[in-house]
């Protein structure tokens, strides 16, 4: 069951990008769970990829569903870095089946390992960043 406050967050925080959407708040207050349904949803990840990337427990996280409660700031903020790099993934790739399928393939470019095995640190979300950055200005490595 939601709370009055619980729907108040989900409806603020509907549309990120916005410029009236504030990032650093939404970290203070937590994601809501519902807006971490929905966005596990849009990207397709199961628990089993959050709990690799937010380094949480498959249990801890039914917990957070079960309690319908917001997430602590620190897994917040890696929810929300993780929500901003896919949305620039779609837009440099133009279709979000292309990004997800880069995002899911071996790269030489990083390494030898899939993009996505790199979304459980800030530095590897930073370097798939700067590597969406070369792809969109066509530089291949």
């Amino acid at each position: 069951m939601t709370n009055d406050k619980d729907m108040s967050k989900s409806k603020k925080y509907a549309h990120p990008g916005d410029d009236t959407f504030d990032l650093t708040n939404m970290v203070r207050e937590g994601v809501p769970f519902p807006y971490f349904t929905r966005l596990s949803n849009q990207i397709h990840f199961g628990f089993e990829d959050w709990s690799s990337y937010l380094h949480l427990s498959e249990r801890t996280i039914q917990r957070y569903k079960k309690e319908n409660k917001s997430f602590d700031p620190l897994y917040s903020e890696r929810i929300l870095q993780i929500e901003l790099l896919y949305k620039k993934g779609v837009e440099v790739f133009g279709v979000a089946d292309n990004f997800y399928t880069w995002m899911d393939t071996t790269s030489v470019a990083l390494g030898g390992i899939k993009p996505k095995d790199m979304l459980d640190t800030s530095f590897g979300i930073t370097h798939i960043y700067d590597e969406l950055g070369r792809i969109e200005h066509g530089i291949f490595a």
